[in-house]
C-alpha cells in the first residue's frame, strides 16, 4: 500500500478523489433530506384540502352517510368519544392517527373545553399533521395524515381525517438514492482520471527534470542543464532555479579544480627547487645552499598556510566574534615596515583577530611590493555602521580592466616579475574572502598619491 501510494500522483488522485465523494455523500443526503421534506410537505397540503373539503360538507350540513369522499384520500369522521361516522370506501383501517400527543387539548378535568370548539357551522384550523398507514382493500400504505376539527348543525364537534399516500415521495426518494448510488462511482472514477491525466500532464516537466539531473550525476557533466517548460508556473521557476544550481556548481567545481591544479603547481616549483638543492648537497657538501634551502622551505611553509585558510574559509569558517581595534593592530601591523605611515582613528569590530591580521599582513605586502617610496594606512569610521581601512601606495596602480581579476587566486598581473618577489598570488584572495566571512567588501580604486588604493569595509562592533 505504501508503494502503491509512493507517487505524488497517485496521492494526488486519492485525495482528490476521496474530498469529491465526502462532497458528493453530503450534497447527496441534503437532497435527499430535502426532496423527502417537500414532498412530505406537498402531501400534508393533499390531506389538508382533502380534510377541509369533507369538514365544509358537514358544516353545511350535509348528513354523514351523504358525504362526498375522495377516493384519492382515506377520510374517516369521528366524535369526541371516538365513534365512526362516516369513513371512504374500502377503507379497513387507520393506524398512526390516535397518538397521545396529537389529541386535541383537553381541559383539566379530562373532558373537551367547549370554548376551544369551532362554532356551529364552522370549520376549524388544522390541529395536527402526522405519519400513518391506513389499508385499503387489504393493502396498509404509508400517509401524511391531516386533522380538521368542525361542529356540524347539531351542535356536535366531530374530527376529520383525510390522508395523502406517501407512496411518490418514497419512489422519487428511491429513485434519486438509485441513481446517486449508481452515478457517485461513475463520478468517482471520472474525477480520478481526469485528476490522474492532469498530475500526469502537470508533472511531465519534473519528470524530466529527474531524469536529466540523474543523467547529469552519472555523467558528471556540470555544463549540462534541465529543460525549462515554456510555462510561467512553479514547475518552470523550479527548472530555472535548478539551472542556476547547476550553474553555480559548475562555477564552484571549475573553481575548485583551477585551484588544485594552479596549487600543485606552486607547490611543484619550491618543491623541486628544494630537492635539487638538497640532492647536490648529498653529492657535494660544499655546494649546499642553504639559505635558498631555507628560503624555499619558508615558502612552501606560507603556501601551505594560505592554502589551508582558504580551505577554511571555503568551508565556511567564519570570524571568531571578539572585539578587534582596528587602530591598534593596524599600527601593530604596520610597525618595522620601511616607509609605511598610519592615521588610525580608534574603532572596533567584531570578529577574528588572527584573521584580520592576514588581512592587513597581505595589504600592506603587497602594497610594500608596488610602492616606490611610501605607503599610508588610514583607520576611520564611516558613519554610525562602517569602518574603513584604508592602504595606499604611490606605485604605478591597478588598470581598472583588472579591479576584480586581481582578487582572484593564483592570478598576478607581472607575469614577468620573479615568483620570489611576487607571491603566490594568493594574498588578495585571501583578503578578500576574509572580509566577506566579517561581513564586510574589499575593493581597490586610484590613491592620491596615484598608486591603487586598497579600501576594507567592515562593520563597527
Amino acid at each position: 500500500m505504501r508503494r502503491l501510494f509512493g507517487s505524488v500522483r497517485a496521492r494526488a488522485t486519492l485525495a482528490a478523489t476521496a474530498v469529491v465523494a465526502v462532497a458528493l455523500v453530503a450534497a447527496g443526503a441534503v437532497v435527499l433530506l430535502s426532496l423527502r421534506s417537500n414532498l412530505a410537505g406537498q402531501a400534508d397540503t393533499a390531506a389538508d384540502s382533502a380534510a377541509r373539503n369533507v369538514a365544509s360538507q358537514i358544516a353545511q350540513g350535509v348528513p354523514y352517510r351523504e358525504l362526498d369522499l375522495d377516493e384519492d384520500h382515506p377520510v374517516q369522521v369521528v366524535d369526541q368519544d371516538g365513534r365512526v361516522l362516516a369513513v371512504s370506501e374500502d377503507l379497513e383501517a387507520i393506524s398512526g392517527t390516535g397518538a397521545p400527543d396529537v389529541t386535541p387539548v383537553s381541559s383539566p378535568d379530562g373532558g373537551r373545553d367547549d370554548e376551544d370548539d369551532p362554532e356551529v357551522g364552522e370549520v376549524g384550523e388544522v390541529t395536527w399533521h402526522g405519519p400513518g398507514r391506513a389499508t385499503v382493500d387489504g393493502e396498509s400504505v404509508a400517509y401524511r395524515f391531516a386533522q380538521v376539527e368542525v361542529t356540524d348543525r347539531s351542535d356536535r364537534t366531530v374530527r376529520v381525517y383525510a390522508g395523502a399516500s406517501l407512496q411518490a415521495q418514497q419512489d422519487a426518494v428511491h429513485t434519486a438514492a438509485t441513481v446517486m448510488l449508481i452515478g457517485l462511482p461513475v463520478l468517482l472514477a471520472v474525477v480520478a482520471w481526469v485528476t490522474w491525466a492532469v498530475t500526469r500532464r502537470a508533472l511531465r516537466p519534473v519528470e524530466a527534470i529527474r531524469q536529466e539531473m540523474a543523467a547529469i550525476t552519472a555523467s558528471e557533466d556540470l555544463a549540462r542543464r534541465v529543460p525549462v517548460p515554456d510555462t510561467h508556473d512553479e514547475v518552470a521557476r523550479l527548472a530555472r532555479t535548478t539551472n542556476e544550481t547547476l550553474a553555480a556548481l559548475e562555477t564552484s567545481v571549475e573553481r575548485q579544480r583551477r585551484f588544485v591544479a594552479d596549487a600543485s603547481h606552486e607547490l611543484r616549483s619550491p618543491i623541486a627547487s628544494l630537492r635539487t638543492q638538497l640532492e647536490v648537497a648529498a653529492a657535494h657538501p660544499e655546494l649546499l645552499d642553504l639559505d635558498g634551502a631555507v628560503e624555499d622551505t619558508v615558502r612552501l611553509q606560507h603556501l601551505a598556510a594560505d592554502l589551508l585558510l582558504l580551505a577554511r574559509l571555503d568551508a565556511g569558517e567564519r570570524g571568531a566574534g571578539a572585539r578587534v581595534e582596528l587602530a591598534a593592530l593596524a599600527r601593530e601591523r604596520a610597525a618595522g615596515r620601511a616607509g609605511v605611515t598610519v592615521r588610525a582613528d580608534a574603532v572596533e569590530v567584531t570578529g577574528s583577530r588572527g584573521q584580520l591580521e592576514r588581512v592587513l599582513d597581505n595589504l600592506l605586502d603587497n602594497a610594500g611590493r608596488h610602492a616606490r617610496s611610501a605607503v599610508v594606512v588610514t583607520v576611520r569610521r564611516d558613519g554610525d555602521r562602517n569602518a574603513v581601512v584604508e592602504v595606499g601606495d604611490d606605485g604605478d596602480g591597478v588598470p581598472a580592466g583588472d579591479r576584480e581579476r586581481i582578487f582572484e587566486r593564483f592570478v598576478r598581473l607581472d607575469e614577468a616579475r620573479a615568483r620570489d618577489d611576487g607571491g603566490a598570488g594568493l594574498g588578495l584572495a585571501i583578503a578578500r574572502d576574509v572580509a566577506a566571512r566579517h561581513g564586510g567588501t574589499l575593493t581597490v580604486r586610484d590613491a592620491p598619491t596615484g598608486g591603487a588604493l586598497f579600501e576594507l569595509r567592515l562593520p563597527i562592533a
